[in-house]
């Protein structure tokens, strides 16, 4: 079928794939914008996976002062060429990274780092809830399974939602580059100072 060449740029400015891959997916999908913007997500996602095992050692040291001074944020980010890297795209991430964590706080980067005793501490709390409501074991499993992911969801940086589009998840805004720049991208690690924090009365 003809596929309109303005349809064929909209869909590249919305996804920053290439002309033709971009005419390909508008092909397959009939010409449905929003079918093909699926399309294209996933294959990019997919080839995201793949890329996620190659090393990244560039990057960036990101830094955000929030809050009238009040809340700092440093954040490694890394990718694979310091070409990458250096690109608006890139640093645009590593902004929004650590605005995310300026205004959300997690704790961790991801849900493998969190310690395996504040796991089972918190398993343990849920479990002692949920016995109160008196349920069956299999609905009580699922009860604490549920309170888990939310723990990971609030204490996880690429398991929160990000605060400039609550859809998605800050995981999601990851592979999202990945596939556009086209390398692997790793937030490494954190941290978030706030004033006054840990001091004593």
């Amino acid at each position: 079928m003809a596929i309109d060449a303005s349809l064929v740029k909209q869909l590249r400015d919305k996804t920053g794939a290439g002309f033709m891959d971009c005419k390909k997916a508008l092909v397959e999908c009939e010409g449905d914008f929003e079918k093909s913007v699926d399309h294209l997500r996933a294959k990019g996602l997919a080839l995201a996976a793949r890329k996620s095992e190659r090393e990244a050692s560039e990057g960036l040291v990101g830094a955000y002062i929030h809050g009238g001074n009040k809340i700092g944020v440093l954040l490694e980010v890394n990718c694979e060429t310091d070409f990458v890297a250096r690109t608006e795209e890139f640093q645009a991430l590593v902004k929004d990274l650590s605005m995310q964590i300026a205004a959300a706080s997690p704790r961790y980067v991801r849900r493998e780092e969190v310690d395996e005793e504040e796991l089972e501490r918190e398993k343990a709390i849920y479990r002692q809830q949920a016995e109160e409501l008196k349920k069956p074991e299999p609905v009580l499993a699922k009860i604490v399974d549920g309170k888990m992911e939310r723990f990971y969801e609030e204490a996880c940086l690429m398991e929160q939602a990000f605060i400039k589009e609550p859809t998605r998840r800050v995981g999601d805004l990851v592979q999202d580059a990945v596939a556009r720049l086209g390398e692997n991208i790793r937030v490494r690690r954190f941290v978030r100072y706030t004033v006054g924090e840990g001091m004593k009365e």
